[in-house]
């Protein structure tokens, strides 16, 4: 889950219309063909990566992009390939070769995140090159949309939809949904997922010219790197995941606790908000959580129109709000942001922390070659997170369940947050109608027999529980080493000069702190 769980809406991509390509969604393993030999991958384990100037985007001079190339299938690397977006900063000391960067998502795209925010990971290039790089699905690397698909799931778990008299509306809106997402997604949907993304890594290592695979995933990033580390222990170097993610929970429980966990930052931040004259909710923190669950209702009552011709709603403020809890650091900006909407009617700021205004340019389907960063839609990054989330996921219950459910997870979801509570019920219900996922990951992805890994879980995690590091470390096994960070915000080594100091001693120098060791909410990093 960064996981961001943010609406980062639309672009018309090509259909899949083939009841055999949707039945591949979520597939995602690896086969054997008949003779019992694995397909041939040579041609892409042979490739290097050509670097050159990053064009068509604002970024720093001395950032450089590039590609690789891996199999859209790859039990079938004859049938079509992808190409996948890259982004380094070359080593500017002895280089031992490359750590690759994962910020998250699922859905984060990473070479935007590694030019707008290169500070924090220049200390790595004391040792590397610090290489980040789009998933397939996500960004410049196929990019998937939803087109309308996201609308109709959220209008199946709003509050005036009457589930116990028409669950068949509900569930032909979320079949709706599904079909809408295939057809403006292309051929890439099908293979979509943690398993091919590992896959896709192991590529990326070799194009790299790395033995081993030098590797720094938060949130949703750490679910791929301990797949990684279930399917290529071999080639296991420096792991450092931060803001650990579930391998186990399903998703119904993952929205439940995320939508908890984000609840609490919300009034953590109206809290510290309330202590500011500026407020755009007053000094009275009580009364500004009510007003931000009213602000909400009135938005999805009657969306305020932008200059991007889509309406902002309740649902939008609630995924810019999702955004902008993440790291204190953000805070100012989002009551900034917040006191525009409230007292000028002015949506342009929270469109920047969810998302909105970008990738405006209409397309008409990918070849696997990558599209233009004008050409990403604008749902690309929820429209992943929820393609990805279910690729990954093998429970789907059938209509009579969820008909049966839904009146039940509504209620819950709305105690768990009267703010996020019906924002994530919407993307666990968006898996209804696509096939099952891999069980590869609660079924394969445990006792890892690689190196020494670095987890990092943060006390105050809006979007990944402390427990859920825990839980993740004991099913790795003995190569799991914890660092418990006592702070708050989403992952720490970009809040904490303590777990900053920790992962870099260890991706550059192989320092390992102990097994449960911590650093405090106070620690100065000295």
């Amino acid at each position: 889950m960064l996981a961001k769980l943010s609406a980062r809406p639309k672009v018309r991509r090509r259909a899949i219309t083939s009841a055999a390509g949707l039945a591949l969604l979520g597939a995602g393993l690896p086969a054997i063909i008949a003779d019992g030999s694995e397909p041939d991958l040579s041609r892409f384990y042979g490739q290097q990566v050509a670097w050159s100037k990053c064009d068509g985007m604002d970024a720093p001079a001395d950032l450089q992009c590039g590609k690789v190339t891996v199999p859209l299938d790859y039990a079938k690397p004859r049938a079509g390939t992808l190409d996948l977006a890259l982004a380094r900063y070359r080593a500017t000391g002895k280089s031992r070769g490359s750590v690759l960067l994962n910020f998250g998502g699922p859905g984060g795209a990473g070479v935007s995140e590694l030019a707008a925010g290169a500070k924090d990971f220049m200390g790595l290039t004391n040792g590397y090159d610090v290489v980040a790089f789009d998933p397939r699905g996500v960004g410049r690397s196929s990019p998937v949309s939803c087109g309308d698909g996201t609308d109709e799931a959220a209008a199946a778990t709003d509050e005036d939809t009457d589930v116990g008299h028409s669950p068949h509306s509900v569930l032909k809106r979320l079949r709706k949904a599904a079909a809408a997402c295939a057809e403006h997604s292309g051929p890439v949907l099908p293979h979509i997922g943690t398993v091919n993304a590992s896959r896709d890594l192991d590529v990326m290592r070799q194009a790299l010219g790395d033995k081993k695979l030098n590797y720094l995933g938060f949130s949703y990033g750490t679910r791929l790197g301990a797949v990684y580390a279930a399917q290529f222990p071999k080639n296991v170097g420096r792991l450092v995941l931060d803001g650990v993610d579930t391998l186990t929970e399903p998703l119904s429980q993952q929205g439940m606790a995320g939508a908890k966990a984000q609840q609490t930052a919300l009034e953590d931040f109206v809290d510290w908000c309330a202590e500011d004259i500026a407020c755009p909710f007053g000094t009275d923190a009580r009364s500004g959580r009510e007003q931000v669950e009213q602000l909400v209702a009135s938005l999805d009552q009657d969306p305020l129109p932008t200059d991007f011709g889509e309406e902002f709603t309740g649902q939008d403020l609630v995924a810019a709000l999702a955004q902008g809890l993440y790291s204190e650091d953000m805070w100012p900006s989002l009551e900034r942001a917040l006191a525009s909407l409230v007292e000028d009617g002015d949506a342009r700021a929270l469109l920047g922390f969810s998302g909105g205004g970008a990738g405006l340019r209409a397309g008409s389907g990918t070849d696997g070659g990558l599209v233009d960063h004008e050409d990403v839609p604008l749902d690309n990054l929820p429209a992943a997170l929820m393609a990805i989330n279910c690729a990954d996921d093998p429970d789907r219950p059938g209509a009579d369940r969820i008909a049966q459910d839904l009146g039940r997870l509504r209620a819950e979801y709305e105690r768990a947050s009267p703010v996020f509570g019906r924002y994530r019920l919407t993307e666990y219900l968006m898996c209804y109608g696509r096939p099952k996922g891999t069980d590869f990951i609660r079924e394969k992805v445990r006792d890892v027999r690689t190196p020494k890994m670095l987890l990092v879980g943060t006390r105050g995690d809006p979007a990944t529980p402390y427990h859920w590091t825990v839980q993740t470390a004991k099913r790795l096994g003995d190569s799991a080493v914890v660092l418990d960070n006592k702070g708050e915000g989403h992952t720490g080594y970009t809040s904490s000069k303590c777990v900053h100091r920790k992962v870099d001693a260890f991706l550059l120098y192989g320092s390992l702190p102990p097994d449960g060791s911590s650093c405090g909410p106070e620690d100065d990093g000295r």
